[in-house]
């Protein structure tokens, strides 16, 4: 045994255990309205925010002393204060990089561990509507950012000829549209198009067709319950995937239903956690973090359903082409990428 190589796996080891607690730590502390609270950059005591928050101030000085040993805070003179670059992440929740309320996602991956345990011991299914209702709302703050950052200003502008089409009014699909949040993002920045999102999950939807009214655009946009080989077919320019194709039993069916219900010349838009083709090239941060995910969530979504295929979290461009090739499509191309993202497109 090589004692040095030990004592650098248990330093990992330990380091990980920390940031799993502190992911812990920054739940709490985003519900309770922790770093909302300190995002003037004013330094404050324990008992200070304990005033501001209305908790109890000894654990709000123990909550503070975690947050500082981990450089989430700093500390001077029995004073705590949340840094601006901190803040974006933290406390700024239409900040391109606020990550605090998607992390109660980590959160749905603890509390159902004993149903990804019989999973493990089973024919590995965990359907996503039998997760904690945490993992739904986590997920539309993880994301949300990423969309309203990148959808309208990158994404959608580097795919052939769709811009143009969505100011004069086109039809667009948003499969797999979860809580609305992609949906909404797009409707608000081309009003003369007319949106539609389908989802299995009942709940979500309902969801869903609340923001559309919050946000004031429900008079162009319509969700409905129904799965990726299911929704009606009706001539669409645009047919959206936003992180959620990998986690079909059947993608290849949901892209050749969507090859069905686009227009001559029409487009899917295939957004995907980033990755590369091969195992060796994912093992860094951002491949560990979704092959993590796709463990608990992704994966078994998939093996919950017919076919089953499995694609994961890690799919890769090569094998989301392959599927798409398989449905028709003869154009597949990278448009665009982010650290966290591949967007594709597929062309009709």
């Amino acid at each position: 045994m090589d004692e040095a190589k030990l004592h650098e796996f248990m330093g990992k080891l330990v380091g990980d255990m920390g940031g799993a607690a502190m992911m812990a730590s920054v739940i709490v502390g985003e519900e309770l309205g922790f770093y909302r609270a300190m995002a003037d950059g004013v330094a404050v005591t324990s008992d200070e925010l304990a005033k501001r928050t209305q908790c109890n101030p000894r654990l709000v000085r123990e909550w503070l002393s975690a947050q500082a040993a981990s450089g989430y805070v700093e500390h001077t003179d029995g004073k705590f204060q949340l840094p601006p670059e901190q803040a974006m992440a933290l406390a700024h929740e239409d900040s391109p990089v606020f990550v605090a309320g998607g992390a109660v996602v980590l959160a749905s991956m603890f509390l159902d561990k004993d149903k990804v345990v019989a999973a493990f011991r089973g024919n590995g299914g965990l359907a996503w509507g039998d997760h904690h209702p945490c993992m739904f709302s986590g997920t539309e703050r993880f994301f949300r950012p990423g969309y309203r950052a990148n959808l309208v200003s990158s994404w959608l502008p580097a795919l052939e000829g769709v811009v143009p089409k969505l100011e004069q009014g086109a039809k667009v699909a948003d499969v797999g549209c979860g809580h609305g949040a992609s949906t909404v993002v797009m409707a608000q920045a081309y009003p003369n198009s007319r949106f539609f999102g389908f989802d299995l999950h009942k709940a979500s939807v309902e969801t869903a067709k609340q923001r559309a009214t919050d946000a004031g655009v429900a008079d162009r946009v319509q969700f409905a319950e129904a799965a990726a080989k299911a929704y009606p077919h009706h001539d669409y320019d645009l047919v959206c995937f936003f992180d959620c194709l990998h986690d079909m039993g059947d993608p290849i069916g949901a892209a050749r239903h969507a090859f069905a219900a686009l227009k001559p010349g029409g487009t899917v838009l295939l957004v995907e956690p980033f990755a590369n083709d091969r195992l060796e090239q994912n093992l860094n941060p951002v491949g560990r973090m979704f092959y993590a995910a796709s463990t608990f969530v992704c994966t078994p979504n998939s093996l919950s359903q017919e076919v089953g295929l499995g694609l994961g979290a890690q799919a890769g461009e090569a094998r989301l082409r392959a599927v798409f090739l398989e449905a028709g499509f003869q154009r597949f191309r990278r448009a665009a990428e982010t650290p966290f993202n591949l967007v594709l497109e597929a062309r009709k």
